[in-house]
């Protein structure tokens, strides 16, 4: 089991410029946007989702702690778009590389539940890139239903 804990000044420090970097990377490897612009774009998209960092209204950056008190990843979720105020979206969810296969992901996706009930939202959202077919299998088997599914095909 995890707890959904809030986040230290300090991982939040470290957790934000990794997310920044590894967004930007995961927009250039499935060709949304090219490498001289990703860094900049996703810096960008950061900023406007958390202006306040840690205490942006209405986001929660949480990290994911297991039974023995050790920080595992990071849970990042809050609202996504005022048409649906009802969803909370996980904007980010990370188990760290050292504690993945332990059930950490899934853990946290049954601990974020009552929090979001809590909240006052009444589904949970997310986006996965499709080529991440470990994060995909961990939503599907979490009870998480496919919307939408978008294709491309390279031409080059």
């Amino acid at each position: 089991m995890v707890t959904l804990e809030p986040m230290s000044e300090e991982i939040w420090t470290q957790w934000r410029a990794s997310a920044v970097r590894g967004y930007a990377a995961d927009k250039v490897r499935v060709g949304h946007w090219t490498p001289e612009e990703a860094e900049t774009r996703a810096e960008r998209e950061f900023a406007t989702l958390l202006p306040e960092g840690l205490e942006s209204p209405g986001q929660h950056v949480r990290s994911i702690v297991d039974d023995g008190g050790t920080v595992v990843g990071i849970l990042w979720f809050g609202p996504h778009d005022a048409a649906d105020p009802g969803l909370c979206f996980i904007w980010d969810i990370e188990v760290f590389a050292e504690a993945r296969g332990h059930g950490f992901g899934r853990d946290a996706l049954a601990a974020l539940e009552p929090i979001a009930r809590d909240l006052g939202f009444d589904a949970i959202g997310l986006h996965v890139f499709g080529d991440n077919t470990v994060a995909r299998h961990l939503y599907l088997s979490s009870g998480y239903e496919e919307t939408d599914v978008s294709m491309r095909k390279s031409l080059r």
